[in-house]
């Protein structure tokens, strides 16, 4: 067997392997960290669909209009690159953290109390924060017995509907009411009392009576509908009262893994979500119709009374969410306390302020 053509072959490769290696140097001395078109920060190709996990009602209506007017895609373009959204609705912040740890979905929407739990569960391994705010939204208690007026009146027999008990943003502010009304060590007390049901659902037993259901602790437009169409419904508890002031009680969170790897995506769906909003308050009316063409038999003066509420804020940015966290580490919800927003929403210009 004759060496000298394995010998010219190696000799062969010295100058392109050289080369190769200057220009690594090269781009490393100049600090060069360009990345391809669509390339995530990892080098790798940045998703091609976003997939989005939400629930129901007007908090979402930021997604809907998005996703209705293609502005997290327009956004994408803008970066260059053809991404395709998808919206999949699903029911309870159980359904979707487990969607979201699954990879089932790059982005989950729902209350502030999923987003507290899941970063509580995932630190150190999976990261998952905040990345925006869907407004701020008063959350009402609404109740169809006669003798029910507050918290303290609830009884045995009352059955308190919420999107996951013990782990929806309105069970947990329950809990929240409950600790302000008995003490911490009563925190839980009206746990044993919650039914998981989707908001339609709920709403439909609330309007309808004659269930189990006798309370339901809501979203708009729930419980505006429940308010309208059955004259024993009263609110007996609000967000807002329990919280102090107007919050952002639904919230999108992503892990960062998704973040790292798709930093262009990422920039556009913030981008896209912010205009939405905007869109909303300028909009009202267009707002509305689309909200009523996506759920037939909504009342689209209703539904504009609410976008024209006061008290409901169209924003990206979270607010008064901090107090919610320390409760639950109180209480033994969550071991991590939060100090600060930054602890649990990742970073970024257009959120920037948050509480």
């Amino acid at each position: 067997m004759n060496p000298r053509p394995a010998r010219h072959a190696r000799r062969a490769r010295l100058p392109s392997l050289l080369l190769a290696a200057l220009a690594c140097s090269a781009a490393l001395l100049g600090g060069c960290q360009r990345q391809e078109a669509g390339q995530g920060a990892t080098g790798g190709q940045e998703t091609q669909t976003l997939r989005i996990g939400k629930q129901f009602g007007i908090v979402y209506l930021v997604l809907d209009v998005a996703e209705a007017r293609g502005l997290i895609e327009q956004q994408a373009k803008a970066e260059g690159l053809n991404l395709k959204v998808e919206s999949r609705q699903l029911s309870g912040g159980s359904a979707i953290n487990d969607a979201l740890l699954g990879g089932a979905i790059d982005i989950a929407g729902a209350g502030t109390g999923p987003l507290f739990t899941i970063w509580d569960r995932t630190r150190g391994r999976q990261e998952v924060r905040g990345v925006a705010s869907l407004g701020n939204f008063p959350y009402q208690l609404v109740s169809t017995s006669d003798t029910v007026r507050s918290i303290d009146d609830l009884g045995a027999q009352d059955r308190i509907a919420v999107p996951a008990v013990g782990v929806s943003v309105q069970s947990r502010i329950l809990e929240y009411a409950s600790a302000q009304r008995w003490g911490q060590d009563k925190a839980l007390k009206l746990d044993a009392q919650q039914v998981a049901l989707p908001h339609p659902d709920a709403a439909a037993a609330i309007i309808s009576g004659g269930s189990e259901i006798t309370a339901h602790f809501s979203t708009p437009p729930y419980q505006q509908q429940e308010l309208a169409r059955n004259r024993k419904a009263h609110v007996i508890l609000d967000s807002y009262q329990v919280l102090g002031g107007p919050s952002s009680a639904t919230v999108l969170y992503a892990t960062a893994k998704f973040r790292q790897d798709n930093p262009k995506v990422y920039h556009a769906f913030l981008a896209g979500l912010d205009e939405a909003a905007r869109f909303i308050t300028a909009h009202p009316e267009e707002a509305a119709e689309l909200f009523v063409q996506r759920n037939p038999g909504s009342d689209k003066a209703q539904v504009l009374e609410i976008l024209r509420d006061e008290q409901v804020q169209f924003k990206i940015a979270p607010e008064n969410t901090l107090g919610l966290g320390k409760f639950m580490q109180q209480v033994g919800a969550i071991k991590q306390a939060p100090t600060a927003v930054g602890d649990y929403f990742f970073d970024d210009p257009l959120i920037a302020g948050g509480s």
